[in-house]
C-alpha cells in the first residue's frame, strides 16, 4: 500500500503548522521526515495516521495492504508506550487481543516477532527488567506483529544513548533487510535519516513546507560510517537547514 498526500496544510487556531505537503511514501520504502524544531514534524505524522484530519488538503491509501495486515497504519513512540505490568510477550499480545486470531496462531505470531527482534529470551520480563534499547525492541515487535502496511515512527531512537541507538539502528536495518517494510520516520537526526531513510523530506520552519527531498539510492546494509556519498547527503541537509534550526533555537529560549 502506498501513501499519497496532496496538498495538505493544518493550523492550531491562528497557527499555521503546516503548508502545501505534497509527497509519496512508496511501499516497501522508508521515508525519513526531517526538519527544525518546530517545523511540524510530529503533526504531519498524525495527519499521515489519521489521529488529525488536515485542515487542507487530503492522505490517500493507494492499493490493498499487505497479506495477513491486521492493522494498516501503526505506530512506534519515543518513549515505548509499554505496560508496565505485562511481560515483553504480553505487551506484544495485547494489539492481537482484539482480533480473534485463536491461540495457536497468536502465540506463532508472538514467537515470530520476538525471534526477529532478538528477545526470545526476555519474553517474560517485565518493562523495568528491560534497558531502554530492548523496550523499544518491544516497541517493535508489538508493531510487526499486526503486520502493518506503513509503521509511524516518531522519533523512536532518540530517548536512547548513541552507542544504543546504532545498536537499534542495525537492528531496523538487518529487520527491512529480511522483510522490507513500509515507513514514515520522523527524525531530527541527521545521522539516522541517511543511514535508514531511502527518501528524506527536509521541512522548513513553521510553516513547515517541503524545502528538499533527498533519494539515496544504496540498500540499507550496503550503508556505514565514513561513507562519502552519505557524508556528503547529510552535510547538505545540514547546510539547508543549519539557519533555520538556529532560528528556531533561539525562538524556543526566547519563548
Amino acid at each position: 500500500m502506498d501513501l499519497v498526500l496532496e496538498g495538505v496544510g493544518h493550523r492550531y487556531g491562528g497557527t499555521e503548522v503546516l503548508r502545501d505537503i505534497s509527497m509519496e511514501i512508496p511501499s516497501g520504502q522508508i521515508v525519513c521526515v526531517v526538519g527544525p524544531s518546530g517545523c511540524g514534524k510530529s503533526t504531519l505524522l498524525r495527519l499521515i495516521g489519521g489521529l488529525e484530519r488536515p485542515a487542507e488538503g487530503r492522505v490517500l491509501q493507494l492499493g490493498a495492504p499487505p497479506e495477513g495486515c491486521l492493522n494498516a497504519l501503526t505506530y512506534i513512540f519515543q518513549h515505548f508506550a509499554l505496560l508496565p505490568w505485562r511481560s515483553a510477550e504480553g505487551n506484544v499480545a495485547l494489539v492481537l487481543e482484539d482480533h480473534r486470531l485463536g491461540r495457536e496462531r497468536s502465540r506463532a505470531i508472538i514467537d515470530d516477532v520476538l525471534a526477529r527482534t532478538r528477545l526470545t529470551e526476555f519474553r517474560r520480563a517485565l518493562p523495568r527488567q528491560l534497558s531502554g534499547g530492548m523496550k523499544q525492541r518491544v516497541a517493535i515487535a508489538r508493531a510487526l506483529a499486526v503486520n502493518p502496511a506503513v509503521m509511524l515512527m516518531d522519533e523512536p531512537l532518540s530517548a536512547l544513548d548513541a552507542q544504543t541507538r546504532e545498536l537499534l539502528m542495525d537492528d531496523l536495518v538487518g529487520l527491512w533487510s529480511r522483510t522490507p517494510f513500509t515507513a514514515v520516520y520522523v527524525t531530527h537526526n541527521l545521522a539516522e535519516a541517511v543511514r535508514l531513510g531511502h527518501r528524506i523530506v527536509l521541512l522548513s520552519r513553521r510553516p513547515g513546507r517541503i524545502r528538499d527531498i533527498v533519494e539515496i539510492d544504496r540498500p540499507l546494509d550496503a550503508r556505514g560510517h565514513g561513507d562519502a556519498e552519505l557524508d556528503a547527503k547529510q552535510r547538505r541537509l545540514w547546510e539547508l537547514m543549519r539557519e533555520e534550526a538556529m532560528d528556531a533555537d533561539r525562538e524556543l529560549v526566547d519563548g
